[in-house]
């Protein structure tokens, strides 16, 4: 079937974050600051959705840079051998009774592919004050870092780890339709 329409992410108002357990007591929040994705549906049916994510690892944040820097080496990221993870789909079901859908595709981190599901809320599609056409969903899931190769862990004197295995994924995605990009065409008179 033909894409023919093609969306791209709005990077000012679209955010991907994740959250993991902290000494089994509390939640520490993560997110990507550099992020961008190809998005081809055919005409506005996202059901019909090829997307290919790919997101910038550097870029973590989680308002500590130490931390930061810990996740990046080796122990988890492992930038330095792994610059991206890539998120590869074509499959999303019609809406559910809630309002929702699934969308199956190939999550790479570290060089390890698995197969996810991720939830996808909906939340329309309208026009802006400019005229650009924009689209907007909210995305949940959850990964078992474990998985990917992100082993590293302490065990706490309390009972338990320091960090749990469980990853909660939580994105706001706003999209523009580039497809409907106006092209203005600038005339010169004929000097010939």
């Amino acid at each position: 079937m033909l894409k023919e329409t093609k969306w791209s992410i709005d990077q000012t108002h679209s955010t991907i974050e994740f959250k993991i357990r902290h000494l089994m007591i509390s939640n520490v929040k993560c997110s990507f600051k550099t992020f961008d994705a190809s998005i081809y549906t055919s005409g506005k049916d996202f059901t019909t959705a090829e997307i290919d994510l790919w997101i910038d690892v550097s870029s973590i944040s989680t308002g500590n840079e130490k931390r930061d820097e810990h996740l990046k080496s080796s122990d988890f990221f492992d930038i330095e051998n792994h610059k991206q993870i890539t998120f590869s789909a074509s499959t999303m079901t019609e809406t559910d009774k809630e309002g929702n859908h699934d969308l199956w595709g190939e999550l790479t981190i570290k060089g390890i592919t698995k197969n996810v599901k991720l939830t996808v809320e909906f939340g329309g599609i309208v026009n802006d004050s400019w005229g650009n056409e924009k689209a907007g969903f909210s995305v949940t899931g959850e990964i078992k870092r474990s998985e990917f190769g992100l082993n590293w862990n302490t065990y706490i004197e309390t009972g338990g780890f320091l960090v749990s295995d469980e990853v909660k994924i939580s994105c706001d995605i706003e999209l523009i339709n580039v497809s409907e990009k106006k092209v203005e065409m600038v005339l010169e008179p004929y000097t010939g």
